[in-house]
């Protein structure tokens, strides 16, 4: 496995140096370029695919900073979501997405996996607030559930106000 850290958007395209507009949709590659990954935003007029040597790449939109933001619900209900999901076998792949999210947010930490090899479709992560550690089903939803799951999740851990 590859471990990279991604930047950010610089915000700019890398082909004509032009700065994105607020709500402007463009692309972003993550290129390897001798021993580093480097990532590379191209506005749609530039975006021819994407470059050679790319590892993945994706589309997205520059943020309005005048329009309202999404928030994140606080740890602690995000935790407690993802513990009352410990004991529903027939709702592994939210729980494995959200235990991603929340490493993701630094909620919970990626520990080193487990020697055994009954543990190789877990993930272990620890929870510095709850001083605990998570064992994580890996369950890979199928391309149907993902955008069931995105709903979920942001139905219930995002709000408008700040």
């Amino acid at each position: 496995m590859m471990d990279f850290e991604v930047q950010r958007c610089t915000r700019h395209c890398a082909e004509t140096e032009r700065e994105f507009e607020p709500g402007e949709p463009f692309f972003s590659a993550l290129v390897q370029e001798e021993a580093e990954i480097v990532r590379k935003d191209f506005c749609t007029d530039a975006w021819d695919g994407p470059p050679e040597e790319t590892v993945g790449w994706w589309k997205s939109q520059m943020p309005d900073p005048k329009a309202n933001r999404m928030n994140w619900a606080p740890s602690d209900v995000m935790l407690d979501y993802f513990e009352r999901l410990e004991n529903d076998a027939t709702r592994g792949d939210v729980r494995y997405i959200l235990a991603l999210l929340m490493v993701r947010r630094r909620i919970l930490r990626l520990e080193d996996p487990l020697d055994d090899e009954d543990q190789e479709n877990q993930l272990t992560v620890y929870s510095a607030k709850r001083e605990k550690q998570f064992q994580v089903s890996i369950v890979t939803p199928t391309s149907a559930r993902v955008e069931e799951i995105q709903n979920e999740l942001a139905a219930l851990l995002f709000s408008d106000a700040a």
